[in-house]
């Protein structure tokens, strides 16, 4: 006869197969059925144990795949870890100064005053982290009060005792192959991580290094960028106020204040004048750049009437389109109102595009300004709550794999200007910037030989 504990083990197996691991075990008699039962119940235990290890593992990764930052991922752990791992303090070191010096970056602790906090710092030469470097190997230490007797000038563990805690378990962190610091777990009680799990605290420190690197990584680009932004931002300031400088000297002798000029005298300064003008094209596009990316564009809005504005930018460059011998139209229809915006920026973004529009058209074309009131997808809608206004040009077309460089910084096409005209690759960069500054939106639809369409919408009226 089959002892029916035995059967009960096979359904506490399958259950436990099918990651249903804390299941009622009967035990019984103390006999061998009864010591297998005994196992079969232990087993589980520790098999539900290391599953919710798996599962805390599972969130961390998470966690630092999501890119969250350094602090939030470390809080995290002190919270989330404590069914899994003892610890009353947790404290986070990174190597510095090609790794002779090790500096706290985080602790956090349940004892009343922190002891080690972040910027404390100290050598690795002839310490035991020292150690801990060239074996990658954890380090326990199961009664730190015995061990500061035996090392009375460990500074580190005279602080940490300080705090409370009376036994430690430090893991080094390795990324990419590299040690790049230390995660210290602490406890008020000795031999704490006698018994402890080393291969789960590597686990946790092999992902917090690489949430470090990844954070490393990261300020660095964060610091270059801004390092750029200062360095256009001064080099324009500086180069503007010498050329507009030299500019206003040409523009007096051009008027004869210097002295009459031959006429191939007066073609140099021309062209100096021009080229001082372009440079001085180029340095604004810079200051707004520099502007736009550090978050200080200057936007200031006011109710403009649409249609008074639209005709006033058509008027200041009807004169450039008939210097190409390039008809430019105004169609407006009867009644435009009054919208939200900043008519020195609004004005940038409609003198680009016709200006553009121009510049990569041949003489004869014609090139359009309209607008219209129209619903949030830009379609025409006496109703609507938006404006839509186009520049559209019978110009050359750009290839439609080049559309995605349009609005890019420097983001230039194989199109050319029809009469050797200068671009920066900056403007309609600067002009979506200033768009979306407005909460509106601009987009191209263009066909090579046909021509190009720019379109811009903006809300009636400023959230």
């Amino acid at each position: 006869m089959i002892d029916p504990r035995i059967t009960r083990y096979r359904d506490v197996a399958l259950a436990m197969k099918q990651g249903r691991f804390v299941v009622d075990v009967p035990v019984g008699q103390e006999d061998e059925v009864g010591q297998l039962g005994k196992a079969l119940g232990e087993l589980g235990r520790v098999l539900e144990a290391q599953f919710e290890q798996i599962q805390a593992l599972a969130r961390i990764t998470e966690r630092v795949n999501a890119g969250l930052i350094l602090d939030e991922v470390l809080s995290y752990v002190f919270e989330s870890f404590r069914p899994l791992i003892p610890y009353e303090r947790i404290g986070f070191s990174l190597l510095e100064e090609r790794g002779q010096i090790a500096r706290a970056r985080w602790a956090r602790s349940d004892a009343p005053e922190l002891k080690i906090t972040a910027g404390y710092s100290q050598p690795i030469a002839g310490s035991s982290l020292q150690q801990i470097i060239h074996t990658g190997r954890p380090r326990i230490l199961n009664d730190l009060v015995a061990y500061l007797q035996e090392h009375p000038n460990s500074e580190s563990t005279q602080l940490i005792v300080e705090e409370g805690m009376r036994s430690s378990l430090t893991c080094p962190l390795i990324a990419l192959g590299k040690p790049i610091g230390f995660m210290f777990f602490s406890s008020v009680q000795p031999n704490t991580y006698r018994n402890a799990h080393v291969e789960l605290f590597l686990q946790i420190a092999g992902q917090l290094a690489t949430i470090v690197e990844k954070s490393r990584l990261y300020q660095e680009l964060v610091e270059l960028n801004q390092l750029k932004d200062r360095f256009l931002g001064m080099a324009a300031h500086d180069l503007r106020n010498p050329i507009t400088v030299i500019k206003g000297y040409l523009e007096l002798m051009l008027d004869g204040d210097a002295g009459r000029l031959s006429g191939e005298q007066q073609d140099l300064m021309l062209r100096m004048d021009a080229a001082c003008e372009g440079m001085l094209d180029l340095i604004n596009d810079l200051l707004d750049v520099n502007a736009i990316q550090s978050g200080r564009l200057d936007v200031k809005f006011q109710p403009v009437d649409l249609a008074g504005y639209l005709r006033e930018c058509y008027e200041g460059d009807v004169m450039l389109a008939r210097s190409k011998a390039i008809g430019l139209t105004l169609d407006l229809p009867p009644r435009l109102p009054v919208v939200e915006m900043d008519p020195r920026r609004i004005a940038q973004v409609v003198d680009n595009l016709i200006s553009n529009a121009i510049k990569f058209s041949h003489s004869g074309a014609e090139v359009t300004l309209r607008a219209a009131v129209a619903d949030a997808d830009g379609r025409a809608d006496p109703d609507g709550e938006w404006v839509v206004v186009s520049v559209q040009d019978q110009g050359q077309g750009i290839p439609a794999d080049e559309l995605p460089k349009m609005f890019v910084e420097f983001g230039k096409t194989s199109v050319r200007p029809t009469a050797g005209e200068k671009s920066t690759g900056l403007g309609l960069a600067i002009i979506k910037r200033i768009l979306e500054a407005h909460r509106g939106r601009i987009w191209v639809e263009s066909q090579v030989g046909v021509g190009s369409t720019f379109t811009f919408t903006l809300p009636l009226r400023q959230a």
